[in-house]
């Protein structure tokens, strides 16, 4: 975890998103973060950590319900949320925080 900590002391800020590899290998997310990702260019990243490859971290942030969004600035957590998000959406919470 303690590169963890050094990836979100950070300006920018980043979006982590919390998900859980689909039996038929596809993640329904893939596209969302993607577009997220393309809208942000270098003024943010996007992050996606399986929990399953990660449960530590996941245990440690309390991450109950996939996906899980999370966007960290400076280290701190400035939103979070569970459940399905648009991308539009995630944009829009992140370009209030860049």
């Amino acid at each position: 975890m303690s590169k963890f900590g050094e990836l979100l002391d950070e300006k920018t800020p980043i979006l982590l998103a919390f998900y859980q590899q689909e039996e038929d290998g596809k993640v329904d997310i893939d596209r969302t973060l993607k577009d997220v990702a393309a809208a942000l260019g270098d003024k943010g990243k996007v992050i996606k950590i399986d929990v399953d490859k990660n449960q530590k971290l996941s245990e440690a942030l309390r991450v109950r319900v996939l996906p899980t969004f999370m966007i960290y600035k400076f280290s701190e957590m400035v939103w979070r949320q569970s459940g399905v998000q648009n991308a539009n959406t995630l944009i829009s919470l992140l370009q209030d925080h860049v």
